[in-house]
């Protein structure tokens, strides 16, 4: 007779009602689906020829020293059956328990029972010996050329980063557990994450990273006081409102990047560089750049300058009654502010005093971990959807920018919001983040080809309305910053970039830390150090340079502050916006163009 503990109980009734909200849900999945609107196969993946070169490659090694295949081989199948031997064994003795496992950390591994119960252990051990298996394979392909093998070893790490069992429901303990104690709520959430986040990207899969209700420009991020004290198609100028009686003579404009907003620089006053700017006693204008859509598809680089740098310079000389400004550019917008400095020594116009770089190319010979996005295939195809389009879409962009950390920007936050049914946190920097633009179709594509891909800017043959210019052009003073870990620009092409400047005066600072938390790295917290070298950048190579520099704990902002004020004059009076009868305020800061959202 059965007992009562071997008839199987019934689904509780929040169990019954969690399986019809899924299955609701999944109507509503597939309607989000089908949303999706078509773009250029090429934007998806390689061009399928690598992977024949990378087969034709493998099958010399084959041909040619078959020796190193099998030893790889044999090692291989070595390792696997000796776990799996370890494994049988601990069962054999009655234990549910893995064996041994001496093996390296990987935080995404951080539950117990990958360590001790004996179906996940095999699973991550597995993984892992199959993943150092792939690895060593491809990276000891000697026949294929620099190019397809950075490419392929790129995409290999892709595919194993995709193939991890923390990624699938049915291998994930955390995911697992979760859904045992919520009685499948933790599913059902999760499933809403996904289907909002499809939604919200016109049927494209991209993962909210931040919680969006958590923030509101111009309330609670990007909050510093200021006027938008000119207009034009391109940009708003903001002015901000001085925070000290007496400013430093020469004002200072920042050209933020326009992949991105503004805001990055003024996330909260704990962190904002625009307050400290500000705080420091400088008048400080910042560009906030317009989100651009199908209207701005002929607006190029050169377009770019002429109504984005060259209009603000005039309106801030004309607003402070200056005759030099002193600028910063960051990132994209540093190399256009090289290209602007470049045409302005063509022409003799002496307007910028001196120039600051944050994370900033100029010299693209080295491509970094963007090389596997800068070959033909790829940018054959943005020429194609952009102009089909109009504009790059901003979700192009956040979703190769994603896939160069996908661990921490794809998989990880999907686990949590898709499996473990979690809401995205609020988190300032990942809002900002989530808030990109697009690049209007004729600017992508020379940005693209002619800088990143020819590297016509370090060789001279760049043109700008019409003319050739050089960084050797540039000769007035400058400060870059480069970032230690940075994987957009990396601080040694940086570095190897300033070099060929003709300018006399100049200085390089290395934060550590990345592209984002190495720039926005207040003083007092001391996370992040600098290193700097008063030796000729000339007349040094990166190693060289590092080798030789003094280590600074804590922010390089009271540096470079210091550096900057050198450079800015004496006190003034402090400059209110609105002042100049020609610049009335046309509205508060943050201003209008930085709320529009991507398309």
């Amino acid at each position: 007779m059965a007992t009562d503990e071997s008839v199987p109980k019934a689904p509780s009734a929040q169990m019954q009602a969690n399986l019809q909200r899924i299955e609701q849900l999944s109507q509503r999945l597939v309607a989000a689906l089908a949303r999706k609107q078509a773009h250029d196969p090429a934007l998806d993946a390689p061009d399928p020829n690598i992977f024949l070169r990378s087969a034709a490659a493998w099958m010399q090694e084959v041909a040619k020293n078959p020796a190193k295949v099998i030893e790889q081989q044999v090692g291989w199948w070595g390792k696997t059956l000796k776990h799996y031997a370890e494994a049988q064994t601990v069962l054999a003795q009655g234990k549910l328990a893995a064996p041994p496992d001496p093996g390296p950390r990987d935080r995404r591994f951080s539950n117990p029972l990958w360590d001790t119960h004996p179906y996940f252990n095999f699973i991550k051990q597995q993984y892992l010996l199959n993943a150092e298996a792939i690895r060593q394979s491809v990276g000891s392909l000697d026949h294929l050329d620099a190019n397809d093998r950075n490419r392929v070893e790129y995409f290999t790490r892709q595919i194993i980063d995709m193939m991890a069992p923390t990624n699938f429901f049915g291998t994930n303990p955390d995911a697992l557990e979760r859904a045992v104690q919520t009685e499948g709520e933790s599913l059902v959430k999760g499933l809403e994450n996904l289907i909002r986040d499809i939604e919200a990207n016109d049927g494209e899969l991209l993962v909210t990273l931040s919680d969006p209700e958590a923030f509101k420009v111009g309330v609670n991020i990007g909050a510093t006081p200021g006027s938008v004290v000119f207009r034009n198609r391109i940009l708003e100028l903001i002015q901000y409102t001085p925070s000290t009686d007496k400013v430093h003579r020469t004002p200072l404009l920042i050209f933020p990047p326009w992949i991105n907003k503004f805001y990055i620089l003024d996330l909260k006053p704990q962190n904002s560089l625009i307050k400290w700017i500000v705080d420091q006693g400088f008048t400080l204008f910042v560009v906030s750049w317009k989100n651009p859509d199908e209207t701005y598809a002929d607006f190029g680089m050169d377009d770019y300058i002429k109504e984005g740098y060259l209009e603000a310079l005039d309106a801030v000389k004309a607003i402070t009654g200056e005759d030099k400004v002193n600028t910063i550019g960051y990132c994209i917008a540093g190399t256009t502010l090289s290209l602007t400095l470049a045409m302005m020594a063509r022409r003799g116009d002496p307007s910028i005093k001196s120039a600051t770089f944050f994370t900033m190319l100029s010299d693209f010979s080295d491509q970094g971990e963007f090389a596997p996005f800068l070959t033909d295939d790829f940018i054959g195809g943005i020429e194609r959807e952009v102009a089909d389009k109009g504009f790059l879409s901003s979700k192009i962009m956040a979703r190769t920018f994603s896939f160069l950390r996908s661990n921490d920007l794809i998989f990880q936050p999907a686990i949590r919001s898709y499996m473990l049914g979690e809401a995205p946190p609020a988190f300032d920097l990942l809002y900002w983040n989530g808030d990109g633009t697009n690049l209007p179709a004729k600017m992508a594509v020379e940005y693209l080809r002619g800088l990143c891909q020819q590297d016509r800017f370090a060789q001279g043959t760049y043109l700008v309305d019409g003319e050739p210019v050089s960084p050797a052009d540039i000769r007035i003073p400058i400060c870059a910053v480069g970032c230690e870990t940075d994987h957009i620009a990396a601080w040694k092409a940086s570095f190897n970039g300033l070099r060929r400047y003709g300018s006399k005066d100049k200085t390089f600072i290395m934060s550590e830390s990345g592209h984002i938390a190495g720039i926005v790295n207040p003083p007092g917290k001391d996370k992040y150090g600098h290193y700097t070298n008063d030796a000729p950048m000339s007349e040094l190579t990166p190693d060289d340079w590092l080798q030789g520099a003094t280590y600074t704990k804590g922010s390089w902002w009271p540096r470079w502050g210091e550096w900057l004020a050198r450079r800015s004059g004496a006190k003034v009076a402090a400059r209110q916006p609105g002042s100049h009868p020609d610049y009335p305020v046309l509205c508060a800061a943050p201003g209008t163009y930085v709320l529009r959202r991507r398309d």
